[in-house]
């Protein structure tokens, strides 16, 4: 029919390849404990908050439960560093990296 077709490219993402396994890069909202112990008047106590943080790694695996991260790796053997693991009910939104 004459009309051609463009060629989307598959996006490609950040990732390390340990072993024979890849492991992909993510940028991680997640909610965590705000602690405070001096005294509060029931309005400071009213605007307290927990803390939203960002934490960018690797994710090693998710489970129903947890989800496990690293950050660092041994570039020689199967070894992790710098892990992490955060209850499911903490995250807010995981978004993975594309390679630009």
């Amino acid at each position: 029919d004459g009309m051609t077709k463009k060629k989307t490219r598959k996006k490609r993402y950040k990732h390390a390849m340990i072993g024979k396994k890849k492991y992909y890069f993510y940028q991680i909202r997640w909610v965590d404990i705000t602690g405070d112990s001096s005294h509060a008047t029931v309005e400071e106590f009213d605007k307290f908050e927990a803390s939203v943080m960002l934490t960018q790694a690797y994710v090693y695996k998710k489970t129903k439960k947890f989800l496990y991260t690293f950050s660092s790796y041994d570039t020689k053997e199967e070894c992790f560093s710098d892990r992490n693991i955060f209850p499911i009910g903490c995250i807010i939104k995981m978004d993975k990296i594309p390679i630009s």
